[in-house]
């Protein structure tokens, strides 16, 4: 049985009334860990250690220190990889060559972030003579990262390596149901001789996260998760104008014009949607199909999802894991039967696979809804699972506002072989990133972020870098004289 405790002020240590959180595996409901479960008192005291150790000695870090330290991180997580991948799909259910991919992005994120915090220097403005201008980034200061259940440890990564390389301190709140690799990460981060107070881990509830977001000792807070959580942080924020950063999922179409490549874009639309059973704020689940070849794609999706195989994610054989846990499956199960009640017709799925290895932990069968219509909920809110739903349209300008009409914007996808109708979209879809003849890929050198209701700010590429700094003007009169004008 696995047992995790707090790491404040360079110590670990239990929480202060001592609770704990039992940790369940999704795939078979059983208890893989005990997890120290804090209160708003611990993160006060994990605040209050990152405050001291800010304005402290690690202000006196160089960027050359800070990118070492990066890339330390990353032989770290190089070196203890397998061990990650292993907690990593056994809290959350994904396969474990997901996992292992994960693995490698999140060390590449680090990589690049060291190598971003190194080639960093203030710009010299054009002054007069006597003048030394220049325009400086600095930390922010103190920074509560609050991340998500789906991608644990990417998901801190994308936030940890930029807000240790631009030197800030750092209290992070994993999610209380999958906290083990996050955990795992801070133990690495022990084995370096950083000031105590640097980094803090505080695994709890909501109160733990709220305590970040009101607290006045914290100058940056960075959340991924859902739209309310996400409302509620950005309002608690404004008791000392935090800085803010939200990253609040999609509701992401994927749209196939007749011209494309049809075998490439069924293929795509599957890894779309089922990756990680669907849990990506990415995912691809609201399927647009041009009216002519709408009919043969449902055809083609249809054949090849019962071919899928579900299972345990550390059996080689598997692509499909289950869903997080017992109240997002019944979420899942709860919108696909809201879709029916509105007309949508299902075509496969929809419930829960046959078989006794089955009976226990959150499984669900890759779910197609056709017929679904722009006005339906299911067409229009995130659901968060592994469904696809599935819409026509006749023309570039239909597809385009039904795309758009939507609170979200993360995520698109096109496929079509005229490239310069991938453009016109590219350019005309409101999302923060548009695929064309592609579905998922992202690069540490990219920005991550989306419009509207999707969040604020980006994550990764150098405005990730930016995102944790204050923009500073420095100006030094060399040599000041009297100016003469009042009362001379």
């Amino acid at each position: 049985m696995i047992q995790t405790q707090l790491y404040i002020d360079g110590q670990w240590q239990s929480p202060i009334d001592q609770g704990t959180r039992a940790i369940v595996s999704p795939a078979d409901e059983s208890v893989i860990a005990q997890a120290a479960e804090a209160t708003r008192a611990d993160a006060r005291l994990a605040i209050a250690a990152a405050r001291r150790a800010f304005d402290g000695p690690w202000r006196q870090t160089t960027i050359r220190d800070r990118a070492r330290l990066l890339n330390k991180i990353a032989d770290l997580i190089d070196r203890d990889a397998e061990k990650l991948a292993h907690l990593e799909s056994l809290n959350t259910g994904k396969t474990l060559t997901e996992s292992r991919t994960d693995m490698g992005d999140i060390a590449a994120t680090f990589r690049y972030f060291a190598g971003l915090v190194a080639s960093e220097s203030g710009a010299v403005n054009e002054a007069p003579h006597h003048v030394i201008s220049r325009t400086l980034r600095e930390p922010v200061g103190v920074c509560g990262l609050i991340t998500p259940w789906n991608y644990p440890l990417l998901q801190a990564a994308w936030k940890i390596a930029p807000a240790l390389g631009a030197g800030n301190t750092v209290v992070i709140k994993p999610s209380n149901l999958t906290p083990l690799t996050t955990h795992h990460f801070t133990q690495l981060i022990a084995e370096l001789d950083l000031p105590p107070g640097v980094f803090n881990l505080v695994t709890g509830g909501a109160e733990v996260g709220a305590e970040l977001a009101e607290s006045l000792d914290v100058d940056l807070v960075s959340f991924t998760g859902g739209a309310f959580a996400g409302e509620s942080i950005m309002k608690a924020a404004t008791g000392n104008f935090k800085r803010i950063g939200l990253e609040l999922g999609g509701k992401n179409p994927n749209i196939v014009f007749a011209d494309a490549d049809l075998d490439a874009a069924v293929d795509y639309a599957l890894n779309a949607a089922f990756f990680h059973a669907g849990q990506v704020c990415s995912a691809g689940s609201r399927l647009m199909v041009e009216d002519s070849i709408y009919d043969a794609f449902i055809g083609r999706l249809a054949e090849r999802l019962p071919r899928i195989v579900i299972g345990n994610g550390f059996h080689g054989e598997t692509q499909m894991g289950p869903v997080q846990s017992a109240q997002q499956h019944e979420k899942i199960l709860g919108m696909v039967q809201a879709g029916i009640a509105e007309g949508a017709r299902l075509v496969h799925g929809g419930k829960r696979p046959a078989g006794d290895v089955f009976r226990k932990g959150y499984w669900l069968e890759p779910t197609l809804l056709a017929d679904v219509t722009a006005g339906m909920k299911i067409a229009k809110e995130e659901i968060f699972g592994p469904v696809i739903t599935a819409e026509r349209f006749h023309s570039e300008a239909e597809a385009l506002r039904a795309a758009n009409d939507t609170p979200y914007g993360l995520a698109a996808a096109v496929w079509t072989r005229d490239l310069d109708k991938g453009n016109r979209m590219s350019r005309a879809l409101r999302f923060g990133t548009v695929w064309v003849n592609d579905y998922h890929p992202y690069f540490p050198e990219a920005p991550w972020g989306g419009y509207k209701a999707s969040g604020i700010g980006r994550e990764l590429a150098r405005i990730g870098l930016d995102e944790y700094t204050e923009l500073k003007h420095s100006y030094i009169n060399l040599a000041p004289k009297a100016m003469g004008w009042f009362g001379a």
